[in-house]
């Protein structure tokens, strides 16, 4: 993933984006953009887009329509988003990187942006868990795999296999560490290892990849 050197909020309210100042505490560079037609994906490419759910127009999942515009070209997160009015695993499988509610605390927007930033997913750990077994429950262990796929499974190492499982489960970095028994340092490369040999560019084309795999991931050799 390229270094995110910018967050941009997406923010049509009339009141201020406290979200940003937040953001800007704790020392990232950020952009306020009032309209749709403020936002550039194609400069923006090394940004992180926050979109407000609050005075957007939504899909049927409560979903900024703006969204499914935006994420081919960018990593998008949502802020200011109302609980009960939005369909957290549509968002997950459309892409999202992460859901930060408006009856948050502080310290856990200021978590959530960093974690996002870091390229992880900020869901309820539940959540990711419960989609991963359902796709995993649809897939056809009879279904024949690709030369590209084989070759990539191929190439994974058996703790590398073990941290995939991991990372769709939902486990941030330090836990994977602490029950590895190893570095954070180490998981993180680990993990760039395992974006080059599945050409993932991201955790949440990681997911897709193991979802699409997860019949196979365990028994490869």
């Amino acid at each position: 993933m390229s270094r995110i050197n910018e967050l941009v909020f997406l923010h049509q309210l009339s009141t201020p984006c406290h979200l940003a100042v937040l953001a800007e505490s704790i020392g990232l560079k950020t952009r306020i953009a009032k309209l749709v037609s403020d936002l550039d994906p194609d400069r923006d490419h090394n940004s992180f887009y926050l979109v407000a759910q609050k005075g957007a127009a939504l899909d049927s999942n409560g979903v900024p329509l703006i969204v499914s515009r935006l994420l081919p070209h960018v990593p998008i997160a949502l802020y200011q988003v109302e609980r009960g009015t939005l369909e957290p695993e549509a968002a997950l499988l459309l892409g999202v990187r992460g859901l930060l509610f408006s009856d948050q605390r502080m310290d856990l927007l200021l978590t959530g942006l960093r974690k996002m930033v870091g390229d992880e997913l900020w869901y309820d750990r539940p959540l990711i868990s419960k989609v991963f077994r359902r796709l995993v429950s649809r897939q056809d262990s009879g279904i024949e795999l690709t030369q590209d796929t084989v070759a990539m499974l191929q190439k994974l190492t058996s703790r590398e296999r073990t941290i995939i499982q991991f990372v769709s489960s939902g486990a941030r970095n330090k836990e994977i560490a602490d029950r590895l028994c190893i570095s954070e340092h180490t998981v993180k490369a680990h993990i760039s290892s395992i974006f080059r040999k599945t050409q993932s560019r991201n955790r949440v084309e990681l997911l897709r990849w193991s979802q699409a795999n997860a019949c196979h991931l365990e028994f490869c050799t």
